[in-house]
């Protein structure tokens, strides 16, 4: 197996009346024929609980890329736009960090960021992303959600349904889904 990557799939994230929330899968996929874990934890609170990051791409990659931004937020003070703007600065322009295959969403109770490698922090207009090879199925899930379904339901869960929904279609997500929510 020479040359497979080791990569985890699918991150939805969702600010909806008030409260935030961001779902994650469990699968590990080694290649495109092997899955290696169903319960990873690819969503997590950083910062003291106030913010959430989930990663979607190479696993190895997104731990590194978690205590990079971590550390971007104990630097300026919990400021997400800043420590996402300046992590996407050092990903970008450092050589060996430049190689890392993972993206980033962050979010805290006033901003919902998607990060990468490339140099993009990109705010959503909707308040809603998702990323991973899931990623397009819970998009749109949750964007259907959170237009008809308004005022009846939750953030959280807009974001366990669109996950289930990725995970009913596609190979390289699960059901064994993690939600975090601020702001509830």
């Amino acid at each position: 197996m020479a040359g497979a990557g080791i990569h985890a799939t699918t991150i939805f994230a969702v600010s909806h009346k008030g409260s935030h929330a961001m779902a994650g899968d469990g699968q590990v996929t080694l290649g495109n024929q092997v899955v290696m874990k169903h319960t990873a934890k690819k969503v997590r609170r950083l910062f003291n609980g106030k913010v959430i990051a989930g990663f979607a791409g190479s696993v190895a990659d997104a731990f590194t890329l978690f205590e990079m931004f971590e550390g971007k937020l104990l630097e300026y003070n919990g400021n997400l736009q800043r420590a996402s703007v300046e992590l996407a600065k050092q990903w970008r322009g450092d050589k060996m960090l430049r190689q890392l295959e993972a993206m980033l969403l962050v979010m805290d109770n006033n901003n919902l960021l998607l990060v990468s490698g490339t140099g993009e922090v990109i705010e959503p207009d909707d308040g809603i992303l998702a990323i991973g090879s899931g990623g397009n199925y819970a998009l749109a899930a949750g964007r259907a959600l959170k237009q008809y379904a308004g005022e009846k339901m939750t953030a959280e869960e807009i974001a366990k349904a669109a996950l289930t929904t990725a995970a009913d279609i596609c190979v390289f997500t699960n059901h064994q889904i993690i939600v975090e929510v601020l702001g509830e």
